[in-house]
């Protein structure tokens, strides 16, 4: 592709080019966006490429011949890479005299290559830095057979349906405004709704799992990230502090010292523990504007957080309790499947290796007794501990990273917390920090895609759309619909003067699970006919009955919706 891209654009600066997991990109220095015909223009210049079957070189040279190489051909972010190698010499790859900077290995010729597509065009910063220049991205993939290929773009297209920026717009569920800023989100009513259900489900359900909720505030002193570790080990993702009273504060990253404060707001005992506090709470963390993406990477978001205190004889249990309680949560939402990783200690750490060894094994420990395979993510543990991370699967199979479990030996011993043991002494108790949906947030991202905006009926922001096929049953279905709001139903009424095929095609583009259609014959047998946005129709049936059907079905937070049988 970047040789294809230098024929055609000799003035274009190649960057760096990688394989990903889902293909490949190349950045490139060009000064205007590469446009939908450009790209097409690039692929027929590959295919010429392809069919001469031009062998790929490899020659390993100083690093003082690979710059002037580079230097004469103009091509200066090479040079820059070169001279950051530590090593003498460097590898190229020449093809039919195009040259490129590569470690390899490489295939032996061009014709190898059988089936590809570029994709998409996107901004990205040289070295990810946006003080740098902003540089061309071209996407791209690549497979052994066209069946393959076009497989997988059929997988891209079902992407594309399920976009929930997309579906947030089209359902009018969020919105992210310029005027507030990027990263920021706005919940408009039907997405409020939904917060909503997710929020009181989870609160009842902690509540009834012995946990005692918190509020916090948004922002403390800065002092306070300092004792934490905070300031050390994660001020790149902390927004500025701000000044009041002559002191200094900042926006919270994290919930866990205010939870701390709790845990030292009195005396502990080992009756008190273990002690579980969670609260959904507000935190804000610094990423640059290029990563932001809708719902999944945002810069002020909502953790279902919660810590618990306990002490070492009781820590694998609790482990073994938070795997249970996320298993539940995740299932309720539709999410059976799971990669499970165990991240280990990373380079930058504190506390002692005992103690690291000490949770690393806990958390496995924990997983084995549930009979839960994981595999071992080396060096990704946080900073002042190791941690369990689920990432679940969605309905197309793609993982997502929600729920984590982390151990922490150290942030205890920095505040100084601790609990008077049986023996009438102090101890320092254990600090386990997890979410199970990881933020808001990025969980209402993940849902809108798995069930593609057709949410299931406990989750929908309208459950039931009551709509009168013309004005002389506008009184009747009044009624119908208080009788709904009446029972708790989230309803709403369409008593516009439009034909019922319409107000049908509306209710079913806004993923709306039952639509109550009410005319001459639901009048003369006070009853209801109901549509399910799947097509299915059932035609009179008393209103209780359904009532008792709909009211069930919400209660059990089924996953599908369907007609009463």
């Amino acid at each position: 592709m970047a040789h294809a891209v230098k024929e055609l654009f000799p003035q274009v600066k190649v960057t760096i080019g990688p394989a990903i997991e889902e293909g490949f990109y190349y950045d490139f220095d060009k000064d205007e966006p590469f446009t939908e015909e450009d790209l097409k223009k690039i692929e027929k210049k590959m295919q010429e490429i392809i069919k001469s079957k031009k062998p790929f070189t490899r020659k390993e040279i100083s690093k003082q011949e690979a710059i002037k190489i580079f230097e004469s051909i103009g091509e200066t972010y090479k040079v820059e890479i070169i001279n950051e190698i530590e090593d003498d010499k460097v590898s190229i790859y020449e093809e039919d005299g195009f040259i490129d900077l590569c470690r390899g290995p490489h295939i032996p010729h061009t014709g190898i290559v059988k089936a590809f597509k570029l994709l998409s065009v996107a901004g990205a910063y040289w070295r990810g830095d946006e003080r740098n220049k902003m540089l061309q991205r071209i996407y791209g993939t690549a497979f052994p057979t066209k069946e393959e290929l076009e497989e997988y773009l059929k997988f891209l297209e079902e992407i594309k349906k399920r976009d929930h920026r997309r579906l947030g717009k089209q359902l009018k569920l969020f919105e992210i405004s310029d005027e507030i800023g990027p990263g920021l989100i706005i919940w408009l009513p039907n997405g409020a709704i939904i917060r909503k259900v997710v929020e009181d489900f989870w609160k009842d359900e902690h509540i009834k799992a012995g946990y005692q909720l918190l509020y916090t505030p948004h922002i403390a002193k800065l002092d306070l990230w300092g004792k934490s570790g905070h300031l050390d080990f994660y001020r790149e993702n902390m927004f500025s502090s701000m000044q009041i009273d002559e002191v200094a504060y900042q926006l919270k990253p994290m919930n866990c010292p205010f939870h701390i404060q709790v845990y030292k707001s009195e005396l502990r005992s080992y009756r008190d523990l273990p002690l579980r506090f969670a609260e959904l709470g507000t935190v804000y963390r610094y990423e640059r504007s290029g990563v932001l993406h809708g719902l999944l990477r945002v810069r002020g978001f909502t953790q279902d957080d919660a810590h618990i205190f306990c002490t070492e004889e009781n820590l694998e249990e609790e482990i073994q309790k938070v795997l249970d309680f996320t298993v539940f949560i995740l299932s309720t939402f539709g999410f059976k499947d799971y990669e499970i990783y165990i991240s280990t200690r990373p380079e930058k750490y504190v506390g002692t290796l005992e103690n690291w060894n000490r949770a690393t094994d806990a958390l496995e420990q924990a997983l084995k007794k549930r009979n839960l395979p994981y595999q071992i993510d080396p060096g990704e543990g946080v900073f002042y501990g190791p941690k369990i991370d689920i990432k679940i699967k969605d309905v197309l199979n793609r993982a997502w990273q929600c729920s984590t479990i982390q151990v922490d030996f150290n942030i205890p011993e920095r505040f100084d917390i601790t609990y008077r043991g049986r023996d009438g002494q102090e101890h320092r108790p254990i600090m386990i920090h997890r979410a199970l949906m990881g933020s808001l947030e990025r969980f209402m991202g993940v849902l809108i895609e798995h069930y593609a905006g057709a949410f299931p009926t406990w989750l929908s922001p309208v459950q039931v759309e009551v709509m009168s096929i013309s004005e002389k049953h506008v009184e009747y279905s009044r009624k119908v619909y208080e009788t709904f709001l009446k029972e708790g139903i989230r309803a709403k009424l369409n008593i516009e003067n439009e034909k019922i095929g319409y107000k049908i095609r509306q209710a079913t583009l806004e993923k709306i699970p039952y639509m109550v259609i009410l005319g001459e014959k639901e009048i003369e047998s006070g009853k209801i006919t109901v549509r399910s946005r799947n097509g299915e129709n059932l035609e009179l049936i008393g209103i209780e009955f359904f009532l008792d059907f709909i009211i069930k079905e919400i209660r059990e937070k089924k996953q599908i919706e369907e007609v009463p049988k």
